[in-house]
């Protein structure tokens, strides 16, 4: 039986990765890329999978780290991009780099010599034509501005957004409740909420100014020449708003009006950092208003002067640049089909994951849930406890709180251990030795260990019940 094939738009990591994984099934590929014909602001090469910025695939302990054990996923459902980062790894620790050109150059030698993939080099300036029945679109941060235009138009024209306005996530156990409160202002509940959906942690007039001084003091990072500045009043980086005037911070997102300090109720704060649920589990938390271009290393040790917040561990830091993504948990179905058109998927970072092998994951993902649309099998999706599950479930509406929550809040995401669902009583296991109480950071680690054997077995499972289903 002759199949027509799948059209794959976009051969960055993403694109290269549902292209492997569909042909792979035995079903021919399409991959459309514009490089070579039309460069962009970033790339160097016309290379497939060309990793534009760091060479490091981040931490590979698949036991104690969230990313890690999404690569073990990948590798267990035959990923080509793990494949080639494993067979060109460079020194780096606990972290899995790369030679960059060696890895490039080894998925785009393995794509033009599958016999089902053909790459075809132009530029597609709009949406697939209907005869493309199924359509991946893997176009990245740097989508060309013609298939934007066309995809906003699909979508409404604030589906997309251009530049990505990041406030830092924190992992709820590790904010410190005997100093944070939870109240929203004036306790009013707004939709879905409880009048009690922020956590508040206070600040003195001497810790606010010196939180002020540290802001405008610290090490910032420089826009790239081709992404413009796209500051915009709504959104200013924290430390602009600090620049602007020392009370800028105290009438805005720091403003203490409508608090009461539950711990302290007759002291009223000089100024409030409020953070706001990011995920349906209520183990991630986001800064309101801390959109930020400070440095990695400027951000954790500033912010952790917040009282509250001295011991916080991030899972993701802020951010601000470009980086063209979709609103996904209004305009995508869980299997990654566009709602308003059946058949066209969207994968990689422009559905809104961050990071190389998150946005390799989710083309792996439409790859495959492509690839059984072709051959008339039912799309079968992976379990929310593993990383595949649990970054889609982010990406397709598990963050959301409230349908207003979701179309104003959507933010990029890497991998990360607050997107998982909680463990199962009993399945953290305490050293052998160790009686009565946890002690020390063994809890975390048993927490994390737990979690990634949970993911790793129930990953197996359901890659096997796929094969098996896919035999019959």
């Amino acid at each position: 039986m002759t199949l027509r094939p799948i059209h794959i738009i976009g051969g960055g990591l993403a694109g290269s990765e549902a292209a492997w994984q569909v042909a792979n099934r035995g079903v021919p590929v399409i991959l459309h890329e514009m490089r070579g014909v039309r460069g962009t602001d970033a790339h160097k090469t016309d290379g497939l999978a060309e990793l534009v910025c760091s060479n490091s695939f981040r931490s590979d302990d698949s036991d104690l780290n969230a990313v890690g054990l999404i690569h073990a996923e990948m590798r267990m459902a035959g990923s080509l991009i793990m494949r080639s980062a494993d067979a060109h790894q460079v020194p780096a620790g606990g972290a899995l780099a790369v030679d960059r050109d060696g890895f490039s150059d080894a998925v785009t030698e393995a794509i033009e010599a599958h016999p089902l993939i053909t790459i075809v080099r132009e530029e597609v300036d709009g949406l697939p034509p209907q005869d493309w029945d199924l359509a991946i679109i893997a176009t990245g941060p740097l989508t060309a501005p013609a298939l934007a235009d066309a995809i906003a138009r699909e979508t409404g024209s604030d589906a997309l957004a251009f530049f990505d306005a990041i406030a830092p996530i924190v992992h709820f156990d590790t904010i410190d409740m005997d100093v944070a409160w939870f109240q929203s202002r004036y306790d009013k509940p707004g939709p879905g909420g409880t009048g009690k959906d922020y956590i508040n942690c206070p600040m003195n007039q001497v810790q606010y100014e010196a939180f002020v001084d540290a802001l405008i003091a610290g090490d910032k990072t420089e826009f790239k020449q081709w992404e413009g500045t796209p500051y915009f009043d709504g959104c200013l980086p924290i430390e602009i708003m600090a620049e602007r005037g020392r009370e800028t911070l105290r009438h805005g997102p720091m403003k203490p009006v409508g608090l009461t300090d539950a711990h302290k109720p007759d002291e009223k704060p000089y100024a409030v950092v409020q953070l706001r649920q990011d995920n349906a589990l209520g183990t991630l938390y986001n800064m309101v208003g801390f959109q930020t271009k400070l440095r990695y290393g400027a951000q954790s040790e500033i912010f952790r002067m917040i009282p509250g917040l001295e011991h916080a561990e991030f899972a993701r830091l802020g951010g601000l640049h470009r980086n063209t993504y979709l609103n996904s948990p209004v305009f995508l179905g869980e299997d990654l089909q566009l709602k308003s058109r059946p058949g066209l998927r969207f994968a990689g970072q422009i559905t809104g994951c961050e990071g190389y092998v998150e946005s390799a994951a989710i083309g792996l993902l439409a790859g495959r849930f492509a690839a059984a649309d072709r051959l008339g099998e039912p799309v079968s999706l992976p379990p929310r406890t593993t990383a595949f599950g649990a970054l889609l479930n982010h990406i397709t509406g598990g963050h959301i709180v409230s349908e207003d929550e979701a179309k104003r809040s959507f933010q990029p995401m890497n991998v990360n251990f607050g997107l998982f669902p909680p463990l199962e009583d009993g399945a953290m296991k305490k050293p052998e030795g160790h009686e009565g109480r946890w002690r020390g950071k063994d809890k975390a680690a048993a927490k994390k260990r737990a979690t990634t054997a949970r993911a790793k077995r129930d990953a197996a499972a359901w890659l096997a019940e796929a094969a098996t289903a896919a035999a019959e």
